[in-house]
């Protein structure tokens, strides 16, 4: 996922942006309002989600919310240090999906960030929930859980299909490993990484094609299809 990191100071942006490019995210720093706005032409710039910090040097970070929700419908995350209530309240009426408070922990962050994503889906995305995804010789029916390889019908788990189609719907997007055990089994990482692990093997093996999924060191998988 692109990610656009709308904070002044470089120290700060340089450790969080390394924080989250060792979770599969490509981090764009923007340092100031007028900076993130232009990072977000044309319409969202294909960013999944806006990291905004209120207190930037050229303009109210309000307000640079408030033209950020004019031009896209990118998720923002502000964060601040203002812990008060009408302060959050006044974030959110001016288009803010979320609000996190300096000092905030990376880990929930990190859950914040996925959570906006996910409540925003992409047109093209939730056009592809009610239709057919082909991949190569692979045929995913998301409506009816069928899956085909070559036109023969392949028996897949409950959770086998759930693992394939998340992957499938975004094709060469790596997900990371705790984020898939979250969509996928709603639960956390701890203790459920081999089963992750064992469900993949079996996906490999039961489409005869051990290179569609790729084991991404470090970080997760990406389904790597025909073409992408």
């Amino acid at each position: 996922m692109r990610l656009l990191l709308v904070e002044d100071d470089n120290h700060v942006a340089a450790a969080l942006s390394a924080v989250l490019a060792r979770h599969g995210f490509q981090v764009v720093h923007a340092r100031s309002g007028e900076e993130a706005l232009q990072a977000l032409v044309p319409e969202g710039a294909g960013f999944g989600v806006v990291l905004l910090d209120l207190g930037l040097p050229d303009q109210d970070g309000y307000e640079v919310c408030g033209k950020i929700r004019k031009r896209t419908s990118t998720p923002v995350i502000m964060v601040t240090a203002r812990a008060d209530v009408r302060s959050r309240i006044h974030g959110l009426n001016m288009g803010a999906d979320d609000y996190v408070v300096k000092p905030y922990d990376t880990g929930e962050l990190l859950a914040r960030i996925h959570a906006v994503s996910r409540r925003t889906v992409p047109d093209d995305a939730t056009a592809a929930t009610e239709t057919v995804l082909h991949l190569g010789s692979v045929r995913i029916e998301l409506p009816t859980r069928q899956v085909s390889v070559d036109g023969s019908a392949v028996q897949l788990t409950r959770k086998e299909f759930d693992l394939l189609a998340l992957l499938a719907q975004r094709p060469g997007v790596v997900f990371r490993r705790e984020q898939i055990i979250s969509e996928v089994w709603r639960t956390s990482w701890e203790g459920t990484g081999r089963t992750l692990e064992v469900h993949v093997a079996s996906l490999r093996s039961k489409l005869r094609m051990p290179a569609l999924i790729e084991t991404v060191r470090g970080v997760g998988y990406r389904l790597v299809a025909p073409g992408v």
